[in-house]
C-alpha cells in the first residue's frame, strides 16, 4: 500500500473520529437492553433481533413493550449514523416517557455517546442521529423527513391522520415502523393493521404470558374491573368500549349489503312525499 493511500486512511479516520468520538465496538440492541433492564422475555429477542420493516406489538398493560421498543430506537440512533428517530404517543407526556427510557439506554453504553443537543424532548449523538419525542398529531409529525425509525407508543389511540402522514415519509426512507398498543375498541389504524393488513410482523402478549406478573394481581384485577376492560387491557382482545351506544356487531350487521331489509326495500322517496298539505 503506497504511503499517499495511507495518509488518505489516517485522514479519513482522524476526521470520523472528531465527527463521531473514537471507534468503539457498539453493543448489540439484545446487549444494550440486558445492560439496562437484565435478560430481555423470548418474545422481547424476537423483536430486538427483527430485520421487519413493519411490526405490530399488541402487548398487556406493564410486559414491557415500551422498553423494548425503547431499547431498538436507542440502538439505531448509535448503529446507523445520521438516522432520525421518531417516538409518537396520543399526547406529548406519553411521548417524553418513551424518550426518557431512550436518554437512560443510552447512558447505559461504555463508553457513553457524546450528546450535542440534549433537552426534554430531543437528544442529538455526535454521529448525527437524532431522536424526538413527539405528540400524536398530523401536524407535528409532517415536519419531518425520512426518518430510520417511527416508534409509535399506545397506537390505538393515535388519530389515523398520523397513520397517514408516516406512510409516505417511510416510503422514501426506507425506514421501519413499529407499533404497539394494548387495545382499545374495533376501530381505528391499529385494529384495521392487526386484522386486515398485509406485510405486518405481528407479536401479541397477554399479562398472563409475562412471568412478572402475578396470577394473584390478575385475579384481583378480574375482579375489580370491568369484563370488558380486563379483556381489553389484561387478555388483549379487541373488544367493544363501555363508552360505545351500540355494539359494534350490530352496526356491521346494519351496514351489510348483503342483507336483504326485513320489509323489503324501502321506496325511493318522490316530491309528493315531502308535500305539505294545509287544511
Amino acid at each position: 500500500m503506497s504511503v499517499s493511500v495511507l495518509h488518505r486512511i489516517e485522514r479519513a479516520h482522524a476526521a470520523a473520529t472528531a465527527r463521531y468520538g473514537p471507534l468503539v465496538t457498539l453493543p448489540t440492541a439484545v446487549e444494550l437492553f440486558t445492560a439496562a433492564y437484565g435478560p430481555p422475555d423470548p418474545w422481547q429477542v424476537d423483536v430486538l433481533t427483527s430485520d421487519a420493516k413493519r411490526q405490530l406489538l399488541l402487548c398487556a398493560r406493564q410486559v414491557g413493550k415500551s422498553t423494548v421498543t425503547g431499547a431498538l430506537a436507542a440502538h439505531r440512533a448509535l448503529a446507523q449514523p445520521g438516522s432520525l428517530v421518531l417516538l409518537v404517543s396520543p399526547s406529548l407526556r406519553q411521548s417524553s416517557e418513551l424518550f426518557r427510557k431512550v436518554s437512560a439506554l443510552l447512558r447505559q453504553v461504555e463508553p457513553a455517546p457524546t450528546l450535542v443537543e440534549d433537552n426534554r424532548l430531543s437528544l442529538q449523538l455526535s454521529n448525527g442521529s437524532r431522536v424526538v419525542s413527539l405528540p400524536g398529531a398530523e401536524g407535528t409529525i409532517r415536519g419531518f423527513s425520512a426518518p430510520s425509525l417511527i416508534v409509535e407508543d399506545e397506537a390505538a389511540r393515535v388519530d389515523d391522520e398520523v397513520a397517514d402522514a408516516v406512510r409516505p415519509m417511510l416510503s422514501v426512507s426506507g425506514g421501519t415502523l413499529i407499533l404497539l398498543s394494548t387495545p382499545w375498541g374495533r376501530r381505528g389504524h391499529f385494529y384495521t393493521a392487526w386484522e386486515h393488513g398485509d406485510g405486518w410482523e405481528r407479536t401479541k402478549v397477554t399479562a398472563a404470558e409475562c412471568g412478572r406478573i402475578s396470577p394473584e394481581f390478575l385475579a384481583a384485577k378480574q375482579a375489580s374491573l370491568s369484563h370488558l376492560t380486563y379483556q381489553s387491557e389484561y387478555a388483549v382482545e379487541f373488544v367493544d368500549t363501555e363508552t360505545q351506544l351500540f355494539c359494534s356487531l350490530d352496526i356491521k350487521r346494519a351496514l351489510d349489503p348483503t342483507v336483504t331489509p326485513l320489509f323489503g326495500a324501502a321506496p325511493t322517496p318522490t316530491l309528493e312525499d315531502h308535500r305539505v298539505v294545509v287544511a
